[in-house]
C-alpha cells in the first residue's frame, strides 16, 4: 500500500437498505455523507433488490461525496467499510466497491463493525467518554457498555430488532417503508387531541426479559388492537410507549450495573423524538446525562464507517484482502477496541 499520510478517510456503508459514501478529514472530523435509500413500494427490504438498487447507485455517490469537498481520488488515504453485520448480498456489493477502490487508489483498506461505528460516531459528535448506548435500528436493539478493551452487549432482542417491529406493524397498516417516522407522527396526533390518555383498552405485553427484550408478541398484541377496532394513532401511541419504556428500563439497569453516568443513543429509531424525551428524563431522575447525535449520523451512514476506519487505522490496523470477507454476523463484542 501507497506510504502516504492519512489525510482523508472513505467510508462506505452498506449493510442493509442504504449505500452511503462519508468522509472524515485526516484529524477525523466528519462531513456529511452522499447517500441512497431503497424504498420499496411494497413489503419490507429484499436483499438482492437492496443490493441491485446499491450497484446502480454507487458511481454516482462516490462522485458526489467526493465533490461535496472539492476533492481528487489522489486525495483519499484509506477505504473502510462495513464488513458487518448485514445483510449478506448488500454487504458484498460494499465489501466489493472497498476492494476495488483500495486497489485502484493504492491505500489500505479498512473492514469496521457497523454496530461500533454507531457508537463511535455517537462519541464523536456528543463528546461523550464512557457511556451505556442504547442502540436501537432496524435489525438491531442492544444495550452495550465498554469493559475490558470491548463494547459488551449487555442486553439485547431476543426476536426481531425495534426498528423491525415498527416496520412490520406499519406495513400491516398499509403504511410503506420506512415506518417508523409514520408511527411517530401518528402518536403525536394522538397526544395532540388526547392530552391526557390512557392505557385503558391499550395495554400491550411487557417486552423485559431480565435483561433482554422480546418484541415479536408486543407486535402481534398491538395488530389485535388495530383488528378489533382501536384508533390507529392510539395504537401507534400505546406501541411507542410500551417499547421506548422497555429500551428505556434495560438501559437503566445497565447504568446502574455499570456505574456509569451517560446514555448515548444510536441507530435509525434514535432519530425518533419520544424516545430521546424518555431517556432524559430517565437520566435526569439517575443524575445522569442522554445524548443523542443529529439524526444525519443516527441512520445508516458512510461517515461513521469513514471515523470508525480512521480510528482503527491510526492505532495501526489495517485489512488485508485474504480476510476482508463480509460477516454478516458479526457481534459487536468480537472487535477489540485498540484506539480508545
Amino acid at each position: 500500500m501507497g506510504g502516504r499520510d492519512i489525510m482523508w478517510t472513505l467510508g462506505i456503508e452498506s449493510t442493509a437498505h442504504t449505500l452511503s459514501f462519508g468522509l472524515v478529514d485526516k484529524d477525523g472530523i466528519p462531513f456529511p455523507s452522499s447517500t441512497s435509500t431503497i424504498k420499496p413500494e411494497k413489503g419490507g427490504i429484499h436483499p438482492r433488490e437492496a443490493a441491485d438498487h446499491h450497484k446502480e447507485c454507487a458511481s454516482r455517490l462516490l462522485h458526489d461525496a467526493l465533490e461535496s469537498q472539492s476533492l481528487m481520488p489522489t486525495d483519499i488515504s484509506a477505504i473502510a467499510y462495513s464488513q458487518g453485520p448485514g445483510l449478506g448480498p448488500c454487504l458484498r456489493i460494499g465489501a466489493s466497491i472497498a476492494r476495488g477502490l483500495a486497489s485502484k487508489f493504492d491505500v489500505p483498506l479498512i473492514g469496521v463493525n457497523h454496530c461500533v461505528a454507531h457508537i463511535e460516531i455517537g462519541r464523536q459528535q456528543c463528546g461523550c467518554e464512557d457511556p451505556v448506548l442504547l442502540y436501537v435500528s432496524g435489525g438491531n436493539t442492544q444495550v452495550i457498555a465498554r469493559l475490558d478493551g470491548k463494547y459488551r452487549v449487555l442486553g439485547e432482542t431476543l426476536d426481531i430488532g425495534i426498528g423491525n417491529m415498527l416496520d412490520k406493524f406499519a406495513r400491516a397498516q398499509g403504511i410503506p417503508f420506512p415506518g417508523g417516522p409514520v408511527i411517530e407522527k401518528l402518536a403525536a396526533k394522538w397526544i395532540e387531541e388526547n392530552p391526557n390518555p390512557t392505557m385503558e383498552g391499550l395495554e400491550l405485553p411487557y417486552a423485559v426479559r431480565g435483561m433482554d427484550l422480546a418484541f415479536s408478541g408486543v407486535l402481534t398484541a398491538a395488530l389485535r388492537l388495530v383488528e378489533n377496532g382501536k384508533p390507529l394513532e392510539a395504537v401507534c401511541w400505546s406501541l411507542q410507549e410500551h417499547v421506548f419504556s422497555a429500551c428505556v428500563e434495560v438501559a437503566e439497569r445497565a447504568l446502574a450495573h455499570t456505574g456509569k453516568t451517560e446514555l448515548l443513543l444510536g441507530g435509525g429509531v434514535a432519530c425518533n423524538s419520544r424516545l430521546r424525551i424518555m431517556c432524559e428524563l430517565m437520566c435526569e431522575e439517575r443524575d445522569s446525562k442522554s445524548y443523542a447525535p443529529p439524526r444525519m449520523y443516527c441512520i445508516d451512514n458512510g461517515t461513521m464507517i469513514a471515523r470508525l476506519g480512521w480510528l482503527e487505522l491510526g492505532a495501526g490496523r489495517i485489512t488485508n484482502y485474504d480476510t476482508s470477507a463480509i460477516d454478516q454476523y458479526l457481534r459487536t463484542d468480537q472487535t477489540p477496541i485498540i484506539w480508545a
